[in-house]
């Protein structure tokens, strides 16, 4: 391993610090080139979690169609379900809630690009 190489345990450190732990955890003499690789990893992951997030909002705004007296079942939620929703779920299968990955998958399999 050359001298520029970022160190793999000392990336993890510094990420882990940007996440929120103690910077008193972080290895002393940190190369530029790992706090470079540490920045680039934690940026990816936060813009990984939001576009998830992002996801997951559009996934719920297509299942809650309307209000319910009751709080209502999965099979009640994907049995007011439009055709283009249902389209539109199979494209966020990976972002929906797992009971509602099970009725999606019972009713219509599991997508094809899961």
């Amino acid at each position: 391993m050359s001298a520029a190489e970022p160190r793999p345990e000392v990336v993890d450190a510094i990420v882990a610090v940007l996440k929120g732990a103690d910077p008193a955890g972080l290895p002393p003499g940190a190369t530029s080139e790992e706090k470079s690789a540490a920045k680039d990893r934690y940026l990816t992951e936060f813009a990984a979690e939001r576009s998830k997030r992002d996801r997951q909002t559009q996934a719920w705004e297509l299942l809650l169609t309307r209000s319910y007296d009751e709080p209502p079942t999965w099979s009640t939620l994907f049995d007011d379900l439009s055709p283009d929703a249902v389209q539109e779920l199979g494209e966020l299968y990976d972002a929906l809630p797992a009971g509602a990955q099970e009725e999606y998958a019972r009713r219509f399999g599991v997508p094809s690009s899961v």
